[in-house]
């Protein structure tokens, strides 16, 4: 039997977030997600991927400044990560590549506040925009 990872997808305002239709993918392959921000000045926020794995801690995973100047990433998936945005649309994206059994969890998109950026994290995470498990 060939191990499948299995992707709900969900749509993202700041507010909610729609279930979508779920996706199959395999270990090796690349998921890509997009995280609608509102209510907001978008433009002039930075914005961050977080996921929390079943049983575990939150681990953020990296960011986009908010004129998409400089991103930064978690050395955990650093090499497999790339974030981007466009302002004109409010969106932020996560491309995530190589796909391994570690990667199953519920992803967030969420946005910074201040300089202080894990307790906003914690107080600000949007709801569930992905939830990632093995099959």
């Amino acid at each position: 039997m060939v191990n499948k990872l299995s992707f709900l997808l969900l749509f993202l305002t700041s507010l909610e977030s729609i279930p979508s239709s779920a996706v199959m993918k395999k270990p090796g392959e690349t998921l890509s997600l997009s995280c609608k921000g509102s209510g907001f000045a978008f433009s002039s926020s930075g914005m961050h991927w977080v996921r929390q794995p079943t049983g575990k801690a939150l681990e953020w995973m990296g960011a986009i400044w908010y004129d998409a100047s400089r991103t930064i990433y978690a050395k955990s998936v650093e090499g497999r990560t790339e974030i981007t945005r466009d302002n004109n649309n409010h969106m932020v994206y996560l491309k995530l590549s190589g796909l391994k059994a570690e990667d199953s969890a519920v992803y967030f998109c969420t946005r910074k506040h201040s300089d202080s950026v894990w307790g906003v994290l914690v107080q600000n995470l949007s709801h569930p925009f992905v939830s990632l498990s093995l099959n």
